[in-house]
């Protein structure tokens, strides 16, 4: 993503489009060229808690952005995996105020953040970005696809939007997260594996 201006940009990245249907969580995904995530919006809205309710932006960027964000934001200057700028309320440790996160971003122009986002019916939760660099290393190192390594961390980035914190909350977010991953069809979430204390939702 180009953090040069006030509205961040995909690049040649493409968009996936929301869906008409009414929907208790509608989900947008941003792409850069060469990555593709064919499902991933369904088959998040599919398995998100029932009280999942917004809209919600997926940005795929490359390592160097998400380092970059994470340099800003949690002044680590390290590629992470996931990060979580939910759009309202105070920015916690590893949560981060959409209002408040400036260029690269997926949403245009986080100053002044509507209650709707145009295009959507629902009231905006926030972002999740992804690093498509480190899905595809961790991709490799699980033995499974890309495809599934991007489930394991959007699934992981919501329950964050949403509130969870598995660093302060007895388990409560694990427990979660491993009963919408087993719906979904994933052999296991981002806390099972043990590296969450490497990506950037902590």
């Amino acid at each position: 993503m180009d953090g040069s201006s006030g509205r961040p940009s995909a690049g040649n990245g493409s968009r996936g489009r929301p869906s008409g249907r009414p929907s208790r969580l509608q989900i947008e995904i941003v792409l850069p060229a060469g990555v593709r995530a064919p499902g991933l919006a369904s088959w998040l809205t599919s398995v998100a808690p029932a009280r999942a309710r917004g809209a919600v932006t997926i940005a795929i960027v490359s390592d160097q952005r998400i380092r970059q964000l994470n340099r800003t934001y949690r002044h680590k200057d390290k590629v992470t995996d996931v990060l979580s700028f939910p759009a309202h309320g105070p920015a916690k440790a590893g949560h981060y105020d959409s209002r408040d996160a400036g260029p690269g971003i997926p949403r245009a122009k986080r100053d002044d953040i509507p209650d709707v986002v145009p295009g959507f019916s629902r009231a905006f939760l926030g972002d999740v970005v992804i690093a498509a660099g480190a899905a595809r290393r961790q991709a490799r190192e699980a033995g499974h696809s890309l495809q599934s390594e991007l489930k394991v961390l959007a699934l992981h980035g919501l329950l964050h939007l949403l509130g969870y914190d598995h660093e302060h909350d007895d388990g409560r977010m694990a427990r979660l997260e491993q009963r919408l991953r087993r719906k979904g069809g994933l052999r296991e979430g981002l806390i099972e594996r043990g590296t969450y204390g490497t990506h950037g939702t902590r």
